[in-house]
């Protein structure tokens, strides 16, 4: 057993950096005004803090500081997307166009739009974890409301077509939403330059607090910005009622801030790191990389090993590993993964599968310790079995 156990679940959440939790301190303690409090130098103090954060966040993918919503996570922003434009759009039988793969907050919320009367179109996937963009352009209807895809798949880290996405919602008039939670921060994003119209992305997946996230929302979609889904005071330009989370916003802003200065230095240390666990767990007999053949975020893994039982791998790492299955927020439910379905990838070896995920704080030898206790435990577990 190893105390504490090596962390490579960063796809799952991120530790508060230092120099993050050094800039929130101030903002709950001597810097605690509200930022809607326009009548003294508390609540002056804390909306300069929630613009500069509002600043910051918009240098880090490409955007407008008035394009940036703030929310509590990406979850919320994802449900202000979908939601709110579906509402926006006229007409009757509106319709939405998404992909199998996507995280449950967007497949959610799909599912509730159907509940309201629309209609859904799930896009297949091929086997590398890509849509085929012709058959995206062909499902796009006269009433479609909204195109929704992932940015990078957070079990796969497989990067989505979105430049080519988003140029074939832009031919046909259809706003395109984007969940960028596992990109933002990692790899560069310039919503611009892709053409996206609304982006989420979240705080606590580069190495900021929980419970604060962000919506972008282009210019472009002035006077049909998604409906607002929390109402109660006209917070954030109308889009989002609530008292702001002063702490979190500014350490959301800081965290966007070290995650554009190290980025380029970290995404090559992260891809050397991933590769040298990949090429060594790739070793194993029966070993099969998910995503292996398309272009994927520089710092996960998702390998699935045949004759092992999945439940057991994870139960005997867990004292000396923090790893998963899959995605943190689907856990819990003994199932195998949507994605990997979707992928094609067989019911049996879909349970047997490990999403690895690195991060800004795993060293090389943790990298060592991972490669040894896996190949080490699966080689224990199929000896069981025989």
């Amino acid at each position: 057993m190893r105390n504490p156990p090596v962390y490579l679940d960063y796809n799952a959440t991120t530790p508060c950096d230092p120099k993050v939790v050094e800039a929130m301190l101030p903002f709950f303690t001597e810097q605690f005004g509200n930022a809607a409090s326009r009548t003294h130098a508390y609540g002056w103090l804390a909306e300069e803090a929630v613009e500069e954060a509002r600043a910051q966040l918009a240098r880090v993918i490409g955007a407008e500081p008035l394009e940036i919503i703030f929310t509590s996570g990406a979850t919320e922003a994802a449900n202000l997307a979908i939601k709110g434009m579906f509402e926006r759009a006229s007409g009757p039988d509106k319709h939405i166009i998404t992909l199998k793969t996507e995280h449950k907050a967007v497949l959610d919320c799909c599912r509730r739009v159907e509940e309201a009367g629309g209609t859904v179109t799930y896009l297949e996937v091929n086997a590398a974890g890509l849509p085929d963009v012709q058959e995206l352009e062909a499902a796009i209807q006269p009433n479609t409301a909204l195109i929704a895809a992932m940015y990078a798949n957070n079990e796969t880290g497989v990067i989505q077509p979105v430049k080519e996405i988003a140029g074939i919602a832009a031919k046909h008039g259809v706003p395109f939403f984007c969940d960028a939670v596992q990109a933002v921060g990692k790899i560069p994003v310039d919503v611009k330059e892709e053409g996206v119209d609304l982006l989420a992305f979240s705080a606590h997946k580069m190495y900021g607090p929980k419970g604060v996230g962000a919506l972008y929302i282009s210019r472009k979609l002035s006077g049909r910005k998604p409906v607002p889904q929390i109402e109660g005071g006209g917070h954030e330009r109308g889009q989002r009622s609530g008292t702001l989370n002063v702490p979190g916003i500014v350490g959301f802003g800081k965290a966007a801030e070290l995650a554009m200065a190290g980025m380029e230095a970290e995404f090559s240390r992260l891809k050397r790191l991933r590769d040298k666990l990949e090429n060594a767990l790739r070793r194993v007999e029966g070993s099969h990389v998910n995503g292996y053949s398309s272009p994927r975020l520089p710092h996960v893994c998702n390998i699935s090993f045949e004759a092992v039982e999945g439940e057991r791998l994870l139960l005997q790492l867990a004292k000396s590993l923090a790893v998963s299955s899959g995605s943190a927020c689907s856990s819990v439910t003994q199932q195998p993964s949507h994605v990997l379905e979707a992928m094609g990838v067989p019911h049996r070896l879909a349970m047997s599968t490990l999403r690895l995920s690195l991060g800004r704080f795993t060293t090389e030898e943790e990298v060592d310790f991972a490669i040894g206790e896996i190949g080490k435990t699966i080689e224990i577990l199929r000896q069981v079995r025989k």
